[in-house]
This record gives C-alpha cells, structure tokens and sequence, in this order.
C-alpha cells in the first residue's frame, strides 16, 4: 500500500528525533499493509545496524530490527554453535517462526520487534519472547530507558504499554529460561491458518528454581502466563482451576479465526497436554473439556 501522506523517510533511531505524525519503521509489513492517514514522516529503525541477535553469559538478545528469517538460522549459526547444546529452548523458535504461516518475502521483511509492537494476539514473536521470561528493553524521549517483561508490556489486541516516541531496542532471554525444557502446542481453524491457540510450558532448571510455567497466547486477547513453583507443580484439576482464575470468559479472541468458546476449550486442552509432558512425563489427549 502507498502511504500517500508520507513527505520524509529518516534514518534514525533516537527517540529525540521523533514528532507527532511519525512512526518508526522497521521491517514495514504491518504499516505497508494497513497503512495510516495521519503519518508525515518514517523513521528508519534499520539504519541503526544493530546486530541481529547477541549470545551471552546472560541469554540472548535479539534486536527489534531481526527479521523472522534471521531468528529461523539462528539454530544452525556459528553463533549457536556454542550454545545449542546447553539451550534446550532454541527448539521453540522454528516452530513460532513457522507459525507466522507467511511467505518468505514477509519473513525476510517482517521483524521481531515490528510483530511484539503489533500486539495482535496471534502474533508468534510474542508467544516465544513472552514464554522465554523475554524483557523488552525500551527507549523513550529525554534520553530515557526502561524495562518491561514482554507478558506484560502487550496488554491487549493492537495494545500494549509503548508510549508515544517510545520505541524497542531490543529483547533479552535470559539463559535460565532457555536452559529450560520446553513443549509447543498450537491450534488452527485450517492447515494454514492464523494461530487460534498457541501455549508454550516449560520447567526451568534445577538451579534456577525448577518451576512449570505455561504461557497462553493466540486463544488470549493478551499473553497469560501461569507459574507453579518447583515444591507445587499442578495436576490436572490444578491446572484447570489456575486457568479457571487466571483468564476470565471475555479475555478469550473472538474473530474468524476462531470463537471464544472453543478457544477456551482449546487452551485447557493443549495445556493439559503440555503439563502431562513436561510434569507427569506422559502423553495426554488433554480431554479435560
């Protein structure tokens, strides 16, 4: 879509350049795709050159400006090779890179960051980051800087925490969370279809605590994360009443990709599934519902 209003393309990524009317521009699949009456001005997130993605003793970083197809090689990067063996929950990124369900010019233009400022409920980037305890590092106007764990800085459908002139520099997972092991369960309307329901578990290890967390995203109209020490992991009927407390009948997506009801039904579905894996170490139909 041409963005007719549109007079300036500026290559910058300090937050004091920005001024009403502007957006920041990343990897643009979203902002091309809808489009805005009231933009003047782009600011080019890309020419900053961060880099893609940083291994370190702490995690990994992964710039807001890397393109799912960046994320997707990761696995097999000279980068990785150090620590693939270690972080058990790179697993996770191909199949949320591949729940994307787009073609390859989207996932060598589309970024992480752009898919976490979205804020669509299905959006894959946020269901990987949020599970993995992400923290989004964010810059603002004035020379300010904060921090926002993901599961909180998205706080609904096209909403989330990002004040106007703020912008995410990047996102941080740290290593406990990546050490973790990890199951992915996802649901569809059809083989090709936007995520209705996307749940991530995982139990950390040992040294950091050893807790079950269990992240539902795509079936939320926001990230819900529940978290059951190490000394109180959940059975079945526990789970179902955490779920029960912890996302309310109207917290549920209603679109064409699916209905409430059946996204509900879905998430205690898959997320049986997930506990009996990751706590019980069995296989569940999850037939709870």
């Amino acid at each position: 879509m041409d963005l007719g209003t549109v007079t300036d393309l500026v290559p910058t990524a300090d937050p004091a350049d920005w001024r009403e009317g502007d957006a920041w521009l990343a990897g643009g699949t979203v902002l091309f795709s809808y489009g805005s009456e009231t933009l003047r001005r782009l600011l080019d997130l890309t020419s900053a050159g961060w880099p893609a993605l940083t291994v370190s003793d702490e995690g990994l970083e992964i710039a807001a400006t890397c393109t799912v197809a960046e994320l997707w090689a990761f696995e097999e990067s000279a980068q990785a090779a150090s620590v693939r063996d270690r972080w058990r929950a790179l697993d996770l990124v191909r199949p949320c890179c591949d729940s994307f369900v787009a073609s390859f010019k989207i996932w060598n233009a589309s970024t992480v960051g752009g898919n976490v400022c979205t804020s669509l409920p299905a959006g894959p980037m946020i269901s990987l980051t949020a599970a993995l305890d992400g923290v989004a590092e964010v810059w603002g106007p004035g020379g300010t800087r904060r921090e926002q764990p993901v599961v909180d800085l998205v706080t609904g459908e096209l909403r989330n925490t990002l004040a106007p002139g703020e912008l995410l520099r990047a996102i941080r997972l740290p290593d406990h969370a990546l050490r973790s092991r990890t199951a992915f369960r996802r649901l569809s309307l059809s083989n090709l279809g936007r995520s209705g329901v996307l749940l991530v578990g995982r139990v950390d290890p040992p040294d950091a605590g050893g807790a079950f967390v269990l992240t539902v995203t795509a079936s939320t109209r926001r990230p819900v994360q529940l978290r059951f020490a190490a000394d109180a992991l959940p059975t079945a009927a526990d789970l179902v009443a955490t779920l029960d407390a912890a996302v309310p009948a109207d917290l549920y997506h209603d679109d064409i990709h699916g209905l409430p009801e059946w996204r509900r039904d879905m998430t205690y579905r898959l997320g049986e599934q997930i506990r009996a894996e990751l706590v019980d170490g069995t296989t569940s139909d999850g037939g709870l519902r």
